[in-house]
């Protein structure tokens, strides 16, 4: 189906789930019923989705949501990052927007703190404000060809001087059975748009439906399969490559529904939760670093093809280096500093195409000939 087609077939069917609950969208969810208490029902009663990704946030981060839908995520989000966080929900559908911005300050009054705002907007296309392109256009209407073109720019104008989701602004984005709507042809888009918002540093929780073969065309030409999260649903294995072509790092499972939502054609379609990370980018630097992956598998291929046997040390830079302290690495690995400090300054390039172990004179320096005697290490749980 055409880009216009499927988001006019999603966007019916969310108007419609807007105004009455629709029991067939998406896969129940169990939520934290601490966070529910302030919610009102019409939100939790209008809520569609197949995971919760707010259960791995943290207090005081910038959250992004995306499809926020009636801000059932959005006002649970909102009590988990607190006053000194921030929470924003992006969707496309109008209707949807209007039962989440009627209710925001209900929830707003109960917490005793705002810190949600509901944003109009393509997932995308992170940079056009919907809002004010209506504006926009509500003062100069589009009656001609040349008045399209003049459209197009006033988009482009958006999208660079007032974006909906600036560059770099958020720590999590998190979404909830929302991915799997958008055209194949733009999945690319949005995963680079959901890196591009992102600090460095920053992750994304994603919750969606997944299917254990690829989709057949005369699935995704069906209507009510699209906007039931079928027909756009990407394989468990592509779901991860396509946060990895987008550049992010440190991918892994949360949470993969164990029996099949729903099985069509033989196909098995079922809830899968990931979370990747952003920040991976940068030089590569010689600062006589080390590191020693603790097992327990015999050897792992990292996402920079760095290739590592269990309890051998190896060269990295300091890119790596600083990286694997952070989740979802730094358990899995020893690290071993210069004795002396390479300053920044004086670091030269490190060739990351290989990887190379690191011999301990390399950290200690050539001429270390210390001698010492033996440290007490008969502690509980010791050598002795």
């Amino acid at each position: 189906m055409p880009t216009l087609v499927v988001e006019d077939v999603v966007r019916e069917r969310y108007q419609r789930g807007a105004q009455e609950r629709v029991a067939d969208l998406c896969c129940p969810v169990d939520y934290d019923p601490r966070y529910l208490a302030v919610i009102p029902d019409e939100v939790l009663e209008r809520d569609y989705g197949c995971g919760d990704p707010s259960r791995y946030l943290r207090e005081g981060e910038t959250v992004l949501d995306l499809g926020s839908g009636t801000g059932k995520i959005c006002f649970i989000a909102a009590q988990v990052v607190g006053p000194a966080g921030r929470v924003i929900g992006v969707d496309m559908t109008a209707e949807m927007l209007e039962v989440a911005r009627r209710n925001a300050p209900v929830v707003a009054g109960r917490l005793g703190f705002a810190n949600v705002e509901l944003r109009r907007g393509r997932i995308q296309d992170l940079a056009l404000d919907l809002d004010l392109l209506d504006e926009a256009l509500a003062r100069e209407p589009v009656t001609s060809a040349e008045g399209l073109l003049r459209a197009a720019a006033l988009a482009d104008e958006l999208r660079r001087a007032r974006p909906l989701v600036a560059d770099a602004s958020v720590d999590v984005v998190v979404s909830n059975c929302v991915l799997n709507l958008v055209d194949g042809r733009e999945k690319g888009r949005l995963f680079q748009e959901i890196h591009r918002v992102l600090r460095s540093g920053g992750r994304a929780v994603i919750s969606d439906i997944v299917s254990d073969e690829p989709v057949p065309e005369e699935l995704q030409r069906d209507p009510e399969l699209w906007s039931g999260c079928i027909s756009g649903a990407l394989t468990e294995s592509g779901f991860l490559a396509a946060f990895e072509e987008a550049g992010f790092y440190g991918i892994r499972i949360l949470e993969r529904q164990e029996a099949p939502w729903r099985t069509v054609a033989g196909i098995e379609f079922r809830s899968l939760s990931i979370e990747a990370f952003k920040g991976k980018e940068g030089i590569c630097l010689e600062r006589r670093q080390a590191v020693i992956y603790r097992g327990p598998f015999r050897e792992v291929l990292d996402d920079d093809n760095h290739r590592m046997r269990r309890g051998e040390r190896y060269a990295v830079c300091d890119k790596t280096y600083r990286l694997y302290q952070r989740e979802p690495y730094r358990a899995s690995f020893e690290f071993v500093a210069p004795l002396e400090e390479v300053p920044l300054a004086e670091a030269q390039p490190f060739d990351c195409s290989r990887t190379d172990l690191r011999h301990p004179r390399e950290t200690k320096g050539q001429d270390y000939q210390v001698t010492t005697e033996a440290r007490p290490c008969c502690a509980p749980g010791s050598c002795c």
